[in-house]
């Protein structure tokens, strides 16, 4: 489905407030986590007239249980998969079943600030031609009251593309994005760990117009756990292709793909994951010096 702007504009007019969310659960998922996500969703102060929520294979009964209570709801669609197919395929399932044009993600283990939607949809119908909106991230450790960090993304369209060229641009967990946009630049792909930051240079190619606001969108829980993802051989593969992806279409030149291979080297390979946490903490989250959630939270 490809909209041209004008479309897009007749489509989310009539829409005015109505939005899809699409989410995703697997195995792995800790249930009392995803209900916070899923209550996270439900407790917006503009609520999404439809949840459609990819079931990534067997899950166990604890997930389960967390799911029947929300699949009586007439707004959930709940679609099980027989098998897991990973995350990019996933997301791609989850997107071709919904039926809103504008569409927000969340992820089964984040928080959503109770205002999110609300303030996304709002840049949606002040700015017609915007294609995607995101926001900043507060991570925090065991309770929303211990933000450890900010991780803090570009806002306008140019500062975004140029970020891109480094560094994925958007954290995907906060975005609101036109459907056709995303379908335009052909969806979600599989690409390990990074199926986000592929969608995302796509869709530059393809003439997309990136936001993202200056307020925390979303909680996101860290840990070790969350750096060593971040690490080892196959994701510094996974990352050094996507890079060569931008070389060989002349997003970055050779200069910028050595220097970008040659960091990704030294913190996803030579790294110890302990070290990886500092140096992420250190230096590409903002400090926060008040813990209190409800300054990430009141923007």
């Amino acid at each position: 489905m490809s909209l041209n702007i004008k479309q897009n504009t007749i489509q989310i007019n009539k829409m005015t407030t109505k939005f899809s969310v699409s989410m995703c659960v697997y195995k792995n998922d800790n249930p009392e986590h995803f209900k916070e996500a899923l209550e996270s969703i439900v407790n917006q102060t503009l609520k999404p007239n439809e949840v459609v929520l990819v079931v990534d294979g067997p899950v166990p009964n604890s997930i389960n249980a967390v799911i029947n209570s929300y699949e009586k709801e007439s707004y959930f669609k709940i679609i099980r998969l027989t098998e897991n197919v990973g995350h990019g395929n996933a997301r791609r399932i989850g997107l071709k079943n919904c039926f809103n044009e504008l569409i927000a993600l969340m992820d089964a283990d984040d928080i959503c600030v109770p205002d999110r939607f609300e303030k996304q949809v709002k840049c949606f119908e002040q700015n017609q031609e915007i294609s995607i909106v995101g926001g900043n991230i507060a991570e925090f450790i065991d309770s929303v009251n211990n933000i450890v960090g900010i991780r803090e993304v570009p806002q306008n369209n140019e500062e975004i593309k140029q970020y891109m060229k480094k560094r994925c641009p958007f954290n995907q967990m906060t975005v609101m994005f036109k459907l056709s946009e995303v379908n335009k630049a052909g969806g979600y792909k599989d690409w390990y760990h990074n199926e986000d930051y592929y969608l995302w240079i796509r869709m530059h190619q393809n003439g997309a117009i990136f936001m993202n606001l200056k307020d925390s969108l979303v909680l996101v829980r860290v840990g070790k756990e969350m750096y060593s993802r971040r690490g080892g051989w196959k994701y510094f593969v996974s990352e050094t292709n996507l890079q060569k992806y931008m070389l060989n279409n002349k997003i970055i030149y050779y200069t910028t793909f050595v220097k970008n291979v040659l960091v990704r080297f030294i913190l996803q390979v030579l790294m110890p994951n302990s070290i990886r946490g500092f140096v992420f903490k250190k230096f590409a989250r903002k400090k926060i010096l008040n813990n209190n959630i409800r300054s990430v939270s009141n923007g």
